[in-house]
């Protein structure tokens, strides 16, 4: 039975995580109305609004809001708690009737809100994790985060490439490999080309017409990029969210950009806009030259690919965009990808500080 009215649930959320989903599933479970805010420091490297939506998503049925506070933390200084009191009052002004943390402040905090004070497992026991060890090691943290916040962290990296140039196969084997680590590796997704699935497609929808129908009779329209970019944006966005910190993918939505160029002779605004909406960690570009050209129904010829390789590889100079080209065999190739990833992960992830506490 619900025993508080309003009950309030403040916090940096720098990045949120399983401890903190529990504190505000138990202050909702008790409480009519709970209210969670999140308190960015101007420092810290992930935007407050992120922190806000990524609250929201997981606790639809709170009221979550943001708020700037540029304040340093001393909990032995009068002075400073009213001014935090402040920057909390003004973005929840009414009446509290009980504050839920798993912090030592907690109880001056509900004092000064003139509200109880519920302690929610101080000690961390039921998920031994906490923000400075997430912002440590995301890696080890990995199994405490939610899915919208390993999407954010999770390192992508897209293989693209001319027609029949091994992107499906380098890109599946190298989700192969992580998965084969094991532990939070298992988990490593890959991203199909949801270009190719929309060309087969439309090759059957073609050959319902006339059996006899072939590839040279399918015709694209400029419209119909953006929807491509779109659903390959959408898959890997999903896949991001439930893998492991690294996720594959046979080629995005950027590429999407120069297969328009290919077919309708020019740019697509709308599709780079698509493409500049989601970061991408690294891109491989395979080569042409050491891959003989199959005709799987699906392509034109090889006579297309060095023009292609180049418009990808002058594309990926233009925008800034981090890269490699892999050249050789399979094995070769694959080696090669394993050691940029792996020298993409071993940068880890950088957080800034946030502000000094005094505790």
């Amino acid at each position: 039975m619900r025993r508080h009215g309003h009950g309030l649930v403040l916090g940096k959320f720098y990045p949120p995580h399983a401890g903190h989903h529990h504190l505000v599933r138990t202050a909702q479970d008790q409480c009519e109305r709970l209210t969670v805010l999140v308190c960015a420091a101007s420092v810290e490297s992930v935007p407050l609004a992120d922190r806000v939506a990524w609250m929201r998503e997981a606790h639809p049925g709170a009221e979550v809001v943001g708020a700037v506070d540029d304040i340093p933390v001393d909990l032995h200084d009068p002075a400073v708690w009213e001014a935090h009191m402040a920057v909390f009052r003004g973005a929840v002004p009414g009446r509290v009737d009980a504050v839920f943390t798993s912090e030592e402040y907690g109880s001056e905090l509900a004092r000064r809100f003139g509200a109880a004070e519920v302690l929610v497992d101080r000690e961390r026991t039921l998920f031994p994790v906490s923000g400075t060890a997430v912002r440590q090691d995301p890696v080890g943290s990995w199994d405490f985060l939610g899915p919208a916040v390993r999407a954010a962290l999770t390192r992508r990296v897209v293989v693209l490439g001319a027609e029949s140039t091994g992107t499906t196969t380098l890109s599946r084997a190298l989700a192969d490999h992580y998965r084969q680590r094991g532990g939070v590796w298992a988990a490593t997704g890959w991203v199909a080309e949801y270009g190719r699935r929309y060309s087969e497609e439309k090759l059957a929808a073609a050959r319902a017409a006339d059996p006899a129908a072939s590839w040279a009779d399918v015709s694209f329209t400029s419209e119909e990029f953006p929807v491509i970019a779109r659903r390959q944006d959408a898959d890997e966005e999903r896949a991001a969210r439930l893998g492991s910190p690294v996720l594959f993918c046979d080629t995005d939505s950027f590429a999407t950009g120069i297969w328009h160029e290919r077919y309708m002779d020019g740019r697509n605004a709308e599709v780079e806009r698509i493409a500049d909406r989601t970061r991408r960690d690294l891109y491989l570009l395979t080569d042409h030259a050491d891959v003989p050209f199959e005709d799987d129904g699906l392509r034109d010829g090889p006579q297309l690919r060095p023009w292609m390789t180049e418009r990808f590889r002058a594309e990926l100079e233009r925008t800034g965009r981090r890269y490699l080209v892999v050249r050789g065999d399979r094995a070769a190739r694959l080696e090669a990808a394993v050691r940029a990833v792996d020298g993409l992960l071993a940068e880890g992830w950088h957080f800034t500080d946030p502000l000094p506490e005094n505790r």
